[in-house]
């Protein structure tokens, strides 16, 4: 069967159809995505659909926290934060083991005691409790406790010394039963012998008194500072005065050194011209005096 002859105008009016359908199908398509879009975009503020039965969930805290506004939300806790280095110190985890810079320490007993020990052997004037603490870095009380110990201690065994409270310190002290040692021991010490360099010091202090170690120094030809320190601490010389001419220290014998001698005065010191050597045997002795 023969077709007719093509008419131009009848396929262009078909091709402009489908091109207007075509197009109005696109159209319905991105209308429809466009309606999905906006659903998804629905505020939370919307309702949304109810859950599936099933068993309430129970809160993990029975308490509910405030609610405020957010913008780009509907509700959020009104818990503002703050940074760590403005969080109070009463709100710092207490795990953490951070304690007062003046709290004192718990003190080992035995270590406590040594300390307490040393201490009161160095110390020359009663010391309190306070001052034993703090220099022992612990509190009274276990300061006050320690004391009580080490002074138990002392009078358990009879010790050489005694550890007394006096006035509001506390203090070591020889214990009195040992008095005779200690006093034999001092004593022993002044009355060992005296030097033969000592004894012509004092001689020369006897004989011109009062009289200035300058002066003693001239007539012994030596130094005679040591000596008449020496002499001053045996109590048998002592310092009078002061010389007006060259502002020394004048010195004088005491009366223990006339007790010593078994003299009443000075009066009954012997004569010194007799004691003198002669002059020849001085010269013999320093020709060049």
């Amino acid at each position: 069967m023969s077709e007719g002859p093509i008419s131009w105008e009848q396929l262009a009016a078909e091709l402009a159809a489908a091109e207007e359908a075509a197009a109005a199908e696109e159209a319905r398509g991105w209308d429809d995505a466009a309606a999905a879009l906006a659903r998804s975009l629905t505020p939370a503020s919307t309702p949304a659909p109810p859950p599936a039965p099933g068993p309430p969930p129970v809160p993990d805290e029975p308490a509910e926290l405030p609610e405020t506004a957010v913008p780009g939300n509907a509700t959020a806790p009104d818990v503002p934060l703050r940074p760590l280095d403005e969080v109070p110190v009463e709100e710092a985890d207490p795990a953490a083991g951070d304690e007062p810079a003046d709290e004192p320490e718990v003190a080992d007993p035995w270590e406590l005691r040594g300390g307490l020990e040393a201490l009161l052997f160095v110390v020359d004037t009663p010391v309190d409790d306070v001052t034993l603490a703090e220099t022992l870095r612990c509190t009274v009380g276990q300061v006050r406790a320690a004391l009580a110990e080490l002074g138990a201690e002392y009078d358990a065994r009879r010790a050489g010394v005694v550890l007394r409270r006096v006035g509001e310190g506390w203090r070591l002290y020889t214990r009195e039963e040992h008095a005779a040692v200690v006093e034999r021991h001092l004593l022993d010490g002044q009355r060992s012998r005296l030097t033969q360099a000592a004894l012509e010091t004092l001689a020369v202090i006897a004989y011109r008194q009062p009289v200035t170690r300058s002066r003693v120094s001239a007539i012994r030809g030596v130094g005679v500072d040591a000596v008449v320190r020496t002499l001053a601490s045996r109590g048998l010389v002592y310092e009078c005065g002061t010389d007006p001419d060259s502002g020394g220290g004048l010195y004088a014998t005491t009366p223990l050194f006339l007790e010593r001698l078994g003299l009443t005065g000075l009066a009954e010191l012997p004569e010194l011209g007799p004691l003198l050597p002669e002059t020849r045997t001085v010269i013999a002795e320093r020709p060049d005096s």
